[in-house]
């Protein structure tokens, strides 16, 4: 192979490379915002960091798993224990509050003006994707 033929293909190779890696999920950096609107009654997933805008014109953030004492999988244990989430919400027009939801294994929901929004499931792991539904009040 001559070597232009090499770098021809090195080039290539790195493109393809590239090109694959840009259709991937990258995680998302804490602080940051999405830019992706939650329909009501969607089910979605959140990294911790992540922001989302609600169909009211509300942002949630997803600020960081505050205790987890949640039996891990392929464990035998005697309690099922309990993880606690932090959130963030804000108004289109307000402030920001902080509120806490607890694993789906003690349900809980937070009304968030019009919205009522429900931690549906949390992943295990040191950046738990967790799992929220919204849905707008009747």
């Amino acid at each position: 192979m001559s070597r232009h033929t090499c770098i021809s293909a090195l080039l290539l190779a790195a493109s393809v490379a590239m090109s694959a890696t840009g259709c991937t999920s990258a995680p998302v950096a804490p602080g940051s915002i999405s830019f992706r609107t939650i329909t009501d009654g969607a089910s979605f997933a959140m990294a911790p960091g992540e922001t989302v805008t609600l169909s009211d014109r509300s942002t949630l953030r997803y600020v960081s798993v505050e205790s987890d004492s949640r039996c891990p999988p392929h464990v035998q244990c005697i309690h099922a224990g309990n993880a606690v989430v932090g959130f963030e919400s804000r108004p289109a027009a307000g402030t920001t509050q902080s509120f806490e939801l607890n694993s789906p294994d003690q349900p809980q929901s937070r009304d968030l003006g019009s919205l009522h929004v429900m931690l549906q499931s949390l992943a295990f792991g040191a950046a738990p994707q967790a799992q929220l539904k919204v849905e707008r009040d009747p």
